[in-house]
């Protein structure tokens, strides 16, 4: 299994960093590097904001969280993905219109520029810090598991050929591979949910009922948030913070006109929402395959999906 997947690896970082070359002969400008030359269609960008937003974290993260506490971890799910009506309704076409390459660019053009330039950098490097480190421990642990690679040097090589992505393609092959990684995402979620369902059929939510330990409970609200202000705190941070995200703002930069960019909201959501409800039943169908036994494995919940795939694919050590 650690060749297969190391082999299958060594194919998506092929045909990336093809990608990466190819886009690299088509960056001459800062218009290119920074907004891919504004020629990203609403469609292809809708694409790349997905690929963005469907990271590692909502991939093993939201399944660990359903795996875990049950109906608290899909309502997490559905904020993050409501998140995207303040984007369309306050900034995307205002972003796009603006003209510029950064969201320190807007603000500097319509406030103090010393100022709002450092807000933006703090603002920038803080949203950053958090999202990456979630990132690269999702990476990590996805690699380790799967591939038999050292935790420290997954998180090394994934680092590694993000900085190759940006220095050398620019915009244009961050978008693609993007766009890339939305396609595999998205591939990989109809297989295993279907593996799923055609282990469990309609009895999913019942069994991962009789698998949980809080019984009933696992599909009520308050195994995640027995406070309700917490349960409100944490769907109000989805809710608004995809709003702050840079590098969810910066591709409205990358579209040739405002219409575009509300194409691209439309896009997102419509592949984002169609990825969470994958998402849902995988990690409802992680409890009822894999029971409560998993948990000391996958106690933070990141584990859920390769123990998941494991079990579909004959369990541990097997070749099928």
């Amino acid at each position: 299994m650690n060749e297969l997947a190391l082999a299958i690896f060594a194919v998506v970082l092929a045909v990336t960093l093809g990608v990466t070359y190819w886009a690299s002969k088509r960056t001459n400008t800062a218009t290119e590097f920074w907004a891919a030359g504004r020629g990203i269609s609403g469609a292809q960008n809708g694409f790349a904001i997905a690929g963005d937003y469907m990271s590692a974290s909502s991939f093993l993260g939201f399944a660990g969280l359903i795996f875990l506490f049950g109906l608290d971890g899909f309502i997490g799910l559905v904020c993050a993905l409501v998140a995207f009506v303040p984007v369309l309704l306050l900034l995307a076409e205002r972003m796009r219109n603006a003209g510029r390459f950064t969201m320190a660019d807007v603000l500097a053009y319509r406030l103090k520029e010393r100022p709002a330039r450092t807000a933006a950098a703090m603002g920038t490097l803080s949203v950053v810090f958090f999202y990456l480190l979630a990132q690269m421990v999702g990476a990590g642990a996805l690699f380790q598991a799967l591939a038999g690679v050292d935790f420290a040097w997954a998180v090394v090589l994934t680092g590694t050929f993000m900085v190759v992505y940006v220095v050398f393609g620019g915009m244009l092959a961050t978008t693609w591979v993007q766009i890339i990684k939305a396609g595999l995402l998205m591939t990989a979620g109809v297989v295993i949910t279907v593996l799923v369902l055609a282990r469990t059929g309609l009895n999913l939510f019942s069994d991962a009922k009789a698998q949980s330990s809080a019984g009933a409970g696992y599909l009520k609200p308050g195994l995640m948030h027995p406070d309700a202000i917490n349960g409100i705190s944490f769907g109000l941070a989805f809710l608004l913070g995809t709003a702050g995200l840079p590098h969810i703002l910066v591709r409205f930069f990358t579209v040739p006109n405002a219409r575009a960019a509300r194409r691209s909201v439309g896009w997102a959501v419509l592949l984002i929402g169609a990825f969470y409800v994958m998402i849902m039943i995988i990690g409802v169908g992680a409890r009822a395959i894999l029971g409560t036994g998993a948990e000391a494995a996958s106690a933070k919940g990141n584990l859920a999906i390769p123990l998941l795939v494991e079990e579909l694919g004959g369990g541990k050590g097997s070749r099928r």
